[in-house]
């Protein structure tokens, strides 16, 4: 992942300390009135990685077995295929065919609709995507919709626009790029006050060299992280360390779900730091998941 990526010897000198919440985020919880507990996802942005055979995979592993074993470690998947192909109803049967019940699927809205038509004259596309990606039923997790770098503030009509054209029941995150929109304190609160009003999450990215982006306003009961982590640098567990803290404080005021999703500058490192999660988790215990075993350990 190349978004907020910065030269290894910057890391030493970066904060990673997490902001502390929008003064919003309590707000958002308490209304909630959660229990207590939380639902914990957590996964990778992807599962064909062959750097993977003879770690989370065992040595022999066909591609076509690829997505069924990862199911067997982790219970969500960050589905970025759909960015770069539009899913069929086909292919997304043959993916839902191969997980168990309660994985699920996070896909990202394809790149023709978000980058190319720049969230415009999209609905037909829109419709195909939204077509092929229902074919997950009960494995569908939030939808992600990840805006260009580009897509300044001033779309802030187009952006409304376009939510405003989805069905009221998807469950959808946003992830925003441009600096303007944390820069700008009153844009800021707008576009924030829109997803609350409907009912959209705010993709938190947690990136090296993009710390504006760490905004920690939750819009709703349930949080979308997309961590990016420095190929095991000491950082990346202590940076961990801190979500876990951070996400046990949100769950005792009223956190319903979590999405924990893992990237690596080098991706053949986000199992290890997965299942690093994963531990930290189960440690601080408002929530219990299995933990990923690898081909190499009895």
């Amino acid at each position: 992942m190349e978004f907020g990526k910065v030269d290894a010897t910057e890391f030493d000198s970066i904060d990673f300390t997490l902001p502390p919440d929008d003064v919003e985020t309590q707000r958002v919880l308490a209304k909630a009135k959660g229990q207590g507990t939380v639902k914990v996802y957590t996964g990778c942005a992807k599962w064909g990685r062959k750097e993977w055979i003879g770690r989370i995979y065992p040595e022999g592993t066909k591609e076509d077995n690829f997505l069924n074993l990862y199911a067997q470690h982790f219970n969500c998947v960050e589905l970025n295929a759909t960015f770069y192909k539009l899913p069929s109803v086909r292919q997304v049967e043959a993916w839902k065919a191969m997980v168990r019940p309660g994985f699920l699927f996070c896909p990202k809205f394809n790149d023709k609709i978000t980058h190319k038509k720049r969230l415009k004259d999209a609905d037909e596309l829109t419709q195909v995507f939204l077509k092929g990606i229902a074919a997950f039923g009960e494995n569908l997790g939030p939808v992600f919709l990840q805006t260009p770098p580009n897509f300044a503030t001033k779309n802030f009509d187009v952006l409304r626009q376009y939510l405003e054209s989805l069905p009221g029941s998807l469950d959808i995150f946003v992830e925003l790029r441009h600096p303007g929109w944390f820069s700008d304190a009153e844009l800021k609160r707008k576009v924030f006050d829109l997803f609350e009003q409907r009912g959209v999450g705010a993709v938190i990215t947690d990136a090296a060299g993009r710390r504006d982006c760490v905004h920690m306003r939750l819009t709703t009961p349930s949080a979308f992280i997309r961590f990016v982590g420095n190929s095991l640098h000491p950082t990346d567990y202590t940076r961990c360390d801190d979500w876990v803290r951070r996400i046990g404080q949100w769950v005792e005021q009223g956190l319903q779900r979590v999405f924990f999703l893992m990237h690596q500058q080098e991706e053949v490192y986000s199992p290890e730091l997965c299942r690093y999660f994963i531990r930290k988790v189960n440690e601080s215990g408002f929530a219990s998941l299995p933990e990923p075993k690898f081909a190499n350990e009895s």
